[in-house]
């Protein structure tokens, strides 16, 4: 991944600081939502292995380097700052919550602190590919949350906005509890189980629904799921039925699903087929699976609503510096702008049995503390765990209060503001 996947302005500063002198100093910024949109609760965090890929991979080339210099917003900068680039490598400190598990708005996903310039460039990125992920892992685990115990499978890549977004979109669509993508990259690459039926154009260039059935089953066999809509949904499930075993099961993917659901569900019991599946597809969400609580359908593939995220399909998360540490001097950043104020200070996350407290990093709380080091001194402190599910969300509402020391914390930083 290119150093240069980022912002202008996020080299300029870094130019700036160089010249200014502040290249030493050491920053803290803190990663996370400013607040949850009206049809959210809370939020999946995801994309933590790829932000903690990115900083431990985090080096410009000599090519890059020297196009850099050439362009105009750097005329001014000296050779030093250029060789510093070349010399970048991350050797802060990382400290993040779990994929997987659930937060909410002002609780930091993730606390950077590192030398100022190694700091301020990997925002873009770290928003970038966090957003996107924690975005799409909430989306997937409130459909997974409507199916209700039944399966979710993510089949949306052909709806994403670049097979690249399709590509994390499965990884995240598994963190938040899909059983599986259709996605071979992403079940290849990340280890995901994989699931795929067959499209209409295969029953289509037959010249009957039966024979292509016969056709499909014996290159899948117990694998085999019918598409069964293509014409007639009934009839189309008599015909798969009438293939004989083996077979996982058949797909309905128009119509009224709860009622030919169970059309289908009792030709298949009647015919010996009581252990087939009944998968649904076509245009689902949360809201139109939960209609159809009483619908005897087994797995829904969700496509275009989970891979866009379609009802938010963005989050309001931000990246900001709350400490800079100048020759050993803390002093407390927040910014105190209408709506976009922000608290000093790092933090913790303290979940408790009922409530979250968002302290100081340095205070001890009862509860679960939710961020953890992840790398120190630019080096990874243990082996990322392979890709989790995510953590059932708490009750809701889910109250997060603030220590009363980081409060204290806040009101002394604005006095000497």
């Amino acid at each position: 991944m290119t150093a240069l996947l980022t912002d202008l302005y996020q080299l300029t500063m870094a130019a700036g600081y160089y010249e200014a002198g502040k290249a030493k100093e050491r920053a803290t910024f803190e990663l996370f939502v400013r607040r949850l949109p009206k049809n959210r609760d809370y939020y999946i965090a995801c994309g933590i292995e790829q932000a903690v890929e990115y900083l431990l991979n985090l080096r410009f080339t000599e090519e890059e380097v020297e196009w850099l210099r050439a362009q105009p917003q750097f005329a001014r900068a000296s050779d030093g700052f250029f060789d510093a680039l070349l010399r970048l490598r991350f050797t802060g400190e990382l400290f993040a919550v779990e994929e997987g598990t659930p937060v909410y708005a002002g609780e930091p996903l993730l606390t950077l602190r590192a030398p100022i310039i190694e700091a301020q460039i990997p925002e873009t990125f770290l928003l970038a590919t966090i957003g996107f992920q924690t975005n799409i892992a909430t989306k997937a685990a409130r459909i997974v949350q409507a199916a209700g115990g039944r399966g979710v499978v993510e089949m949306g890549t052909r709806r994403a906005h670049s097979p690249e977004a399709g590509f994390y979109a499965a990884r995240a669509a598994y963190v938040g509890g899909c059983l599986g993508t259709s996605n071979v990259a992403a079940a290849r690459h990340f280890g995901i189980p994989m699931y795929g039926t067959s499209a209409h154009s295969w029953v289509l260039s037959f010249a009957g629904e039966k024979q292509a059935f016969e056709k499909l089953q014996a290159l899948l066999g117990e694998k085999t799921v019918y598409l069964i809509d293509s014409y007639d949904t009934l009839q189309g499930a008599r015909n798969a039925v009438s293939v004989g075993k083996p077979m996982w099961g058949v797909r309905i993917d128009s119509g009224d699903l709860a009622s030919l659901s169970r059309e289908v569900r009792k030709i298949l019991d009647e015919a010996g087929y009581t252990e087939a599946k009944i998968m649904a597809t076509g245009d689902l969400n949360e809201y139109k699976i939960a209609s159809l609580a009483d619908a005897p359908i087994d797995v829904f593939g969700v496509g275009t609503d989970l891979v866009t995220s379609s009802d938010s399909p963005s989050i309001a998360e931000v990246y900001k510096m709350v400490e800079l540490d100048i020759s050993g001097i803390t002093r407390y950043i927040a910014k105190y702008s209408e709506s976009k104020s922000t608290i000093p200070g790092a933090k913790q996350i303290f979940r408790q049995a009922d409530h979250d407290i968002v302290g100081c990093a340095g205070e001890c709380l009862s509860g679960r503390a939710l961020l953890r080091p992840t790398i120190i001194r630019g080096q990874l402190v243990e082996p990322l765990p392979k890709i989790r599910q995510a953590v059932p969300p708490p009750r809701q509402p889910w109250p997060v209060k603030y220590s009363e020391e980081l409060l204290e914390l806040a009101r002394r930083a604005k006095r000497n503001t």
